[in-house]
C-alpha cells in the first residue's frame, strides 16, 4: 500500500506573511488565484484561497444585486 504523504503544517510565521501579502490591494487577488490553483501549493493555504475566493465572488454578487435594485429605484423615481 503507497504511503500518505502529508503537507507540512503552516507556521505562524508563514501565516503572518500570507495576512501581510493579503493586505496588499491587486497583489492579493492575484496571489489569490496563484495559491488556489497552482499544484505545488500547500493544500491548506489553496483550500484557503478557493474559500476566499468563493466568499469574494458571493459578496460580488450581492453587491451587483443591489447596485441594481438601488439604480432601478432612482431611475424609477426620476421617470415619475
Amino acid at each position: 500500500m503507497p504511503e500518505e504523504q502529508h503537507a507540512p503544517v503552516l507556521s505562524v510565521k508563514d501565516w503572518m506573511i500570507t495576512i501581510l501579502l493579503l493586505a496588499i490591494p491587486i497583489v492579493n487577488i492575484i496571489l489569490l488565484f496563484v495559491w488556489a490553483f497552482s499544484k505545488g501549493e500547500n493544500p491548506s493555504k489553496s483550500n484557503y484561497a478557493k474559500a476566499s475566493l468563493i466568499w469574494a465572488a458571493i459578496g460580488l454578487v450581492i453587491y451587483l444585486v443591489f447596485v441594481v435594485i438601488i439604480f432601478g429605484t432612482v431611475m424609477s423615481s426620476l421617470n415619475t
